[in-house]
């Protein structure tokens, strides 16, 4: 008997993404894989973010869901999308990036429907503009040095459910919390599509020094936390940050 063809929730956060929205929600709505619930949580635009998000509805025919209320933060927006969704596999796509076309029907194609706890995640290009910039294969396998690329991962529902959602009180660097936190178990599984799944444009990007700090301080938490730094090393990345710097 044929597997019938998983539904996949995507979730968009945003916050006056005017400027960007359109081709997010674009590289949705043009997936080749089409069992798609799609999920903006919207944390109450004052621009027209709302007015190009309603051209879409009748074009998802009834797939596309949103929310727009105050929130605190990205990672609360990302989680009130995860309790709205019903799919089997959920992935996340802020209003700044956009998928490949056929970046959920190749992540449906590595699910392993025996194993209900799983990470499918790809490549990712970092563009600016129309012009790609350099392009990421980080792997699971060096997590303690860095992220996977989040536009890309897909994360199945019996993950969150058994383990849980993104820790809100990290600002920056949940994604990477929650990665560490489910590499660190025994019944996840983590999978690596050998193709560009998402586009993530590099010009929202901080180039606030407080930023910057934050997000070294909470990825260097986040490492002491999993085992990947002794106290010392700690405590030397600490001084590192906030003092040589």
């Amino acid at each position: 008997m044929k597997e019938q063809l998983p539904k996949v929730s995507v979730i968009t956060p945003c916050l006056n993404s005017e400027k960007t929205i359109r081709y997010t929600i674009e590289s949705v709505l043009h997936q080749s894989y089409k069992n798609i619930e799609y999920i903006i949580v919207d944390g109450g635009s004052k621009d027209n973010t709302l007015k190009i998000i309603s051209e879409y509805k009748d074009l998802f025919g009834g797939r596309l869901i949103q929310v727009s209320e105050p929130d605190k933060g990205i990672y609360n927006a990302m989680n009130k999308g995860i309790r709205l969704s019903h799919g089997q596999i959920i992935g996340i796509i802020n209003s700044d990036d956009y998928y490949a076309d056929d970046a959920i029907e190749k992540v449906v194609r590595h699910l392993e429907y025996d194993n209900p706890y799983q990470v499918i995640y790809g490549y990712c290009c970092f563009i600016k503009g129309s012009r790609i910039v350099s392009t990421s294969k980080c792997t699971h396998k060096n997590l303690k040095r860095g992220m996977i690329p989040h536009p890309t991962c897909f994360v199945t529902r019996s993950v969150y459910v058994k383990y849980g959602l993104f820790v809100e009180y990290l600002r920056i660097a949940a994604d990477y919390e929650l990665m560490m936190r489910l590499k660190a178990t025994d019944d996840v599984r983590f999978y690596q599509v050998k193709s560009i799944l998402a586009y993530f444009s590099i010009e929202g990007m901080s180039s606030n020094n407080n930023a910057r700090k934050r997000a070294e301080f909470e990825n260097a938490c986040i490492r002491y936390r999993y085992h990947y730094y002794t106290l010392k090393e700690f405590c030397e990345k600490l001084s590192d940050i906030y003092w040589i710097n």
